[in-house]
């Protein structure tokens, strides 16, 4: 099973690139706190996230530096030749989910914004009750 949960921070404000295809990609990093410090000083990891199609569009236009997020996903590896022909290896998270945190600013930024940016197949979360 490849799952991975991360809670942290946008870094930077993203930016929205499209494929040779056309298809919307937004890649991002985070930081996450540990739960110890180290010499006194809170350790940080930095992940890089990446989100296509919609969710890349939503993230892209919400999300901004140090909004605090909740990603689900998969790690994948890739590796690829740097321009200078040394061989890179690099794991991103695939997000699946990406789930907006910073409620309080979230409201002052945009009252209609959505909480949530699913790779979901076009169905949307409703608190509405079930037909059946």
């Amino acid at each position: 099973m490849n799952k991975v949960f991360l809670i942290g921070n946008v870094t930077k404000d993203l930016e929205l690139m499209q494929t040779t295809s056309g298809k919307s990609v937004c890649k991002f990093n985070i930081a996450v706190n540990r739960n110890y410090t180290q010499g006194g000083e809170k350790v940080t990891d930095f992940f890089t996230i990446v989100t296509w199609g919609g969710q890349a569009e939503t993230c892209a236009r919400y999300l901004k530096k140090g909004k605090k997020i909740a990603v689900c996903g998969e790690l994948q590896q890739r590796s690829f030749e740097g321009n200078d022909g040394v061989k890179r290896t690099v794991i991103e998270v695939q997000a699946q989910e990406v789930e907006f945190l910073s409620s309080a600013e979230r409201q002052a930024d945009s009252d209609d914004m959505p909480p949530r940016a699913s790779n979901n197949n076009g169905l949307v979360e409703t608190d509405e009750p079930l037909p059946f």
